[in-house]
Order: C-alpha cells, then sequence, then structure tokens
C-alpha cells in the first residue's frame, strides 16, 4: 500500500471531514431519501432520484478519506528553522522582484487560492530540497518560469 503523505493540519482536516460526513451528512441524507421514497412512484420521483445520488456521493468520499488516511504518512515540520523545503514546509520565493509566500502540503491538502501547493505539482516538486539562495526554473502553463527561495519558515 502506498503511503499517503499529509501535514498534520492536513490529516486533521480529513478526520473532521470525516466526521461531519458520518455524523451529520449522511444522516440528514438517509433521511431526506426515505421522505423522497415515501412520495410515491419511484420511476418518475426526480428528489428520489436526486437524494439517492446525495447519498451515494457522501459514501463514496466517506470510503477514499477512510482509505486516505488508513495511508496516511503525517510530515511533521521541524521545530527550529529549516534548512530545505520539505513538505509541510512554508516558503518564500521571489519571481520578477514579487515575493509569494507557498506552502508545501500533501496532494490532498492542496489549496492554491490559499498558497498550499502539492508536493507533486510542477513548483511543489522544484522546490523540494532547496535552500534558501537556489533558484529553481519551473515548467508551467504559462511558461518557463524562475523562482529564488528567499525563505524557508
Amino acid at each position: 500500500m502506498n503511503k499517503t503523505q499529509l501535514t498534520d493540519e492536513g490529516f486533521q482536516q480529513l478526520e473532521k471531514e470525516l466526521e461531519e460526513l458520518k455524523n451529520l451528512k449522511r444522516p440528514s441524507a438517509v433521511d431526506r431519501l426515505a421522505k423522497a421514497r415515501g412520495m410515491g412512484d419511484l420511476s418518475e420521483n426526480s428528489e428520489y432520484v436526486s437524494a439517492k445520488e446525495a447519498l451515494a456521493f457522501i459514501d463514496e468520499r466517506i470510503v477514499e478519506i477512510e482509505e486516505i488516511l488508513k495511508a496516511a504518512q503525517i510530515i511533521s515540520t521541524a521545530a527550529n528553522k529549516p534548512e530545505v523545503i520539505e513538505l509541510g514546509e512554508t516558503v518564500i520565493v521571489e519571481n520578477n522582484g514579487i515575493q509569494i509566500q507557498f506552502t508545501i502540503v500533501g496532494e490532498y491538502e492542496t489549496d492554491p487560492a490559499k498558497g498550499k501547493l502539492s508536493s507533486s505539482s510542477p513548483i511543489g516538486k522544484a522546490l523540494l530540497g532547496k535552500k534558501i539562495g537556489d533558484e529553481v526554473e519551473v515548467n508551467v502553463p504559462a511558461g518557463k518560469t524562475i523562482y529564488k527561495v528567499v525563505d524557508i519558515k
């Protein structure tokens, strides 16, 4: 079984989502399905079909999260200032005079809008193992971009 690398924060978020799915959303979806079933002819009951699909989606997500958590390898960040970029580290890079902050996370924690980049993304891969002062060239959809590592937190 392949290990899934997660930060401690990412592991806790998945545990929280799993608890919410099991204790709130699934019971609500089961109730909705039961009510829709009571509305009569199931072959022409769009509410029943919709409720059934919603329950199936929730059940699939529960199984997915359980598998991720089972295979999780929690990566803890260094207590002191790290010398190289590793999973879970926050890094400040410079590109064309503009500083950008990224946090390198596991693939299930990725949220580019919040600056959380997957360790398997082009930028994440390029930054792993680099030190302050290193420059990396990354192929991104817009073309080649060069980032200089300014700080690692």
